[in-house]
């Protein structure tokens, strides 16, 4: 790993950090109690990194077209037992109780969403500009 990869890595690290407090700071400026707040700060970090998932699974080339997102099927069934893992503790009570979860209303859940989405489009970006501005060798003659 380079200077440069090091940077980029922290640099998207403290973007998801910015996210998952931004998510926080929302649902407590909103009045949410803080099992709710917690919650989603918790949704908020698994969408972020299922996003991150299909982000470095082609990180040499664009995320977005079908060989990527097709990809492992594995890839694909851990992200469904996730999501999956993820409903549960957010909404079966006895994981409720268990570890302080709170139902997510259903417009949060797509703002969380939402944040995935654009943090995904925001280092995916990145990537191309730093795949078009990499210094390519030129063929030996």
């Amino acid at each position: 790993m380079n200077d440069l990869h090091r940077h980029w890595l922290a640099w998207a690290g403290f973007r998801a950090l910015a996210a998952v407090f931004g998510v926080f700071t929302y649902a407590t400026n909103k009045g949410y109690p803080l099992a709710l707040a917690q919650t989603m700060a918790m949704n908020t970090v698994v969408v972020l990194e299922i996003f991150h998932l299909f982000y470095v699974r082609n990180i040499h080339g664009p995320s977005l077209k079908w060989s990527a997102i097709a990809g492992t099927p594995v890839v694909w069934t851990v992200v469904i037992i996730i999501t999956a893992s993820q409903f549960a503790v957010t909404y079966l009570p006895p994981l409720q109780a268990l570890l302080g979860t709170s139902p997510v209303p259903l417009a949060d859940g797509i703002a969380i969403i939402a944040v995935g989405a654009t943090f995904f489009a925001i280092i995916e970006i990145e990537k191309q500009i730093r795949l078009a501005l990499a210094v390519k060798p030129n063929p030996a003659p």
